[in-house]
This record gives C-alpha cells, structure tokens and sequence, in this order.
C-alpha cells in the first residue's frame, strides 16, 4: 500500500458542554470532549472490567455552531475526523502537545427526549443542509 489514512470514527458522551472561541475574521471553532466506553470480562477472575478514555474534540465554524446549540453534557454523539497533534506553550513556558480530534462529519445520536434535536452533519460542505423541501409543492412529473 503505498499510501496512508488518518481517519477516526468515535461514538460517545460528551463530558461538558461545547466550548467556543470565535475569532476576529468571523470563524470560530468548538472544543468538547467525548467520553468512549469499553467493557469486558476477564476470563480468568470473571471480574467485569470498565475502562473510559476520554478524547479531545475540535468542530469548525457552522458545524461548532450547531454543536453549541444543540449538545450538552452527557448528550450521545458519532464524530468522523482526523487526528492531528497540536503544540503549545503553557504560562509556566513549558512545551505542551494536545492530541484532538478535527471533526469532518458529526450525528447527534441523543433521542429527542434526551437532547434537543437529532441531526446529520457534514461539515466540509456547510450550506448542504440548509435546504429544506416543502411538501406541498407541485411536482410537474408525469406520474
């Protein structure tokens, strides 16, 4: 194979609420962070075993929008993405990494009772989803 894939595809909590930074040109971005749960039993005590990682999540512009609006704490969600490494400085002067997830397509997966809306997502072509089909329209097919 010659060459390479950068994907992730997680299903989980959120672990707080959407955190946004928006910026002086008019973008913004979205920071929260999913919780991926795994369970299993061990075969030799019989014991069930939990483990819960916790990953870091970036959405962009209209997608952090929507993200903001619609998710809280605890809310289910997929997210489809890269990883991608981010350096930093610390206020101590030291050099910090952060692992994050870029998200490129999301789905609320919260029923309605849970959270305030179900919805598909993708966030490489923003206006796709504002277009709605209203049903009372004439269709000028034959059939």
């Amino acid at each position: 194979m010659r060459g390479s894939l950068n994907k992730v595809m997680l299903i989980g909590n959120l672990g707080d609420a959407v955190k946004m930074h928006h910026f002086d040109g008019g973008g913004c971005i979205g920071r929260f962070s999913i919780a991926t749960n795994e369970s299993y039993t061990n075969k030799t005590t019989g014991e069930k075993v939990s483990n819960t990682e916790w990953h870091n999540v970036v959405v962009k512009n209209k997608a952090a929008e929507i993200c903001e609006k619609y998710l809280k704490k605890g809310d289910k969600i997929y997210v489809e993405g890269k990883i991608k490494t981010r350096k930093w400085q610390s206020e101590d002067g030291v050099q910090r990494y952060s692992t994050e997830i870029h998200v490129t397509e999301f789905n609320f997966l919260s029923n309605k009772n849970d959270s305030s809306s179900d919805s598909n997502f993708n966030s490489d072509d923003d206006d796709q989803n504002e277009s709605i089909k209203d049903d009372n329209q004439a269709d000028d097919l034959p059939f």
